[in-house]
């Protein structure tokens, strides 16, 4: 009898496992998966993680970075090629150790970034742009008198290919990037550090003269001036057209007005500001660095102090800001100015510089 046949093991096709059964449940859609309010709560969550994440990263990125000893760093750098640390080593690693920490702090460079979260931010770009303008002096400096011993001298062929790609723009992105120039310029000043040790045909040299260093801290009074005047524009003031006073004779191309309004647009000021620090972090370890390499020539112009004193000013502009944003209250207002407290630090420390050279420049 049909009844009396053992019953077969296969399963009907329109039924499933029980073991399959859920598995293959958590594949089907979920018929109010497609809701739109489900679907707007979901994509809002997605978006505040995302901000979340890169304001946590933006802020990790804008720390600046630690100061380092200039001393041990030419060291560390001379000690790579198996070489001595002598005049001039500790000026051009420490403008190498700069460009480095330009590059390889958190986030990398971030001056010509387009994406977030580096696109995003604001203050650490300029910052940056600080530190590159500084760096761009030295390697300027560098070329035009401090390897060489005469006007008439020839050029050290390292540092011909070294400055101009530190002064590639800035905000590249690609084709070339920023970063990619700036590295070139790292192994063209590496090349040059290392010959300095060199004795023979292939020899460089860093001629450590009085009239030499005179002439990079002229480059700086300039650039510490022109951050002075900017920050100092932050709340406006009026002020005279003294740009042809002290010479009678003196013509400009077309006439200024003889009193004209100053000030800092409110979207520039935290960039003034940072570019300030950053251009103030460059400076206290190259100035740490000429204090080595021209130790004899400012002991005998008795100008140790007055450099020791610049640096100390610079220092004071690196304090931690406590406040979330750069504040720009009116002078004797009931908020404070960031602005005009970087700008008593650069005025002070710029005024050194010119008492400086001033020294350097007596027989």
């Amino acid at each position: 009898m049909d009844d009396d046949k053992p019953k077969s093991d296969s399963v009907a096709p329109d039924r499933e496992p029980s073991f399959l059964r859920g598995w293959i449940g958590g594949l089907r859609p979920d018929p109010g998966s497609s809701d739109p309010r489900k679907l707007g709560k979901w994509s809002s969550i997605v978006a505040v993680a995302y901000l979340l994440i890169v304001a946590a990263v933006g802020v990790y990125w804008s720390s600046t970075p630690e100061h380092f000893d200039v001393r041990e760093n030419a060291a560390r750098y001379a000690a790579a090629t198996k070489q001595d640390v002598v005049t001039g080593t500790t000026s051009v690693a420490t403008l190498q150790e700069t460009i480095r920490i330009l590059l390889e702090k958190p986030g990398g460079y971030l001056h010509n970034d387009l994406f977030p979260p580096g696109g995003w931010l604001d203050n650490m770009p300029n910052w940056e742009y600080g530190v590159l303008v500084q760096s761009r002096d030295l390697a300027r400096a560098l070329r035009e008198v401090l390897s060489r011993s005469q006007s008439q001298s020839k050029e050290d062929v390292d540092l011909t290919l070294a400055e101009p790609r530190i002064n590639f723009q800035s905000k590249s992105w690609i084709l070339p990037a920023s970063e990619s120039e700036y590295r070139d310029a790292l192994r063209f000043l590496e090349a040059y550090r290392a010959r300095l040790a060199v004795t023979g045909q292939n020899s460089a040299q860093f001629y450590a003269r009085a009239d030499n260093l005179s002439h990079w801290l002229g480059m700086i009074e300039k650039r510490l001036g022109s951050l002075s005047q900017k920050l100092s524009a932050s709340v406006g003031k009026e002020q005279i057209n003294i740009d042809l006073a002290g010479d009678s004779a003196a013509k400009q191309s077309t006439q200024s007005p003889q009193q004209m309004r100053l000030k800092t647009p409110f979207t520039q000021i935290d960039d003034v500001f940072y570019e300030a620090r950053g251009a103030s972090y460059a400076l206290i370890h190259l100035m740490k660095a000429i204090e080595i390499d021209f130790k004899d020539i400012l002991e005998k112009k008795n100008a140790m102090v007055s450099l020791r004193q610049i640096v100390r000013e610079l220092e004071a502009t690196q304090e931690p800001v406590m406040s979330p944003m750069i504040l720009n209250g009116s002078g004797f207002g009931l908020f404070a100015n960031h602005s005009l407290v970087m700008a008593n630090y650069i005025s002070r420390a710029n005024a050194a510089i010119i008492d400086l050279r001033r020294l350097l420049e007596q027989g």
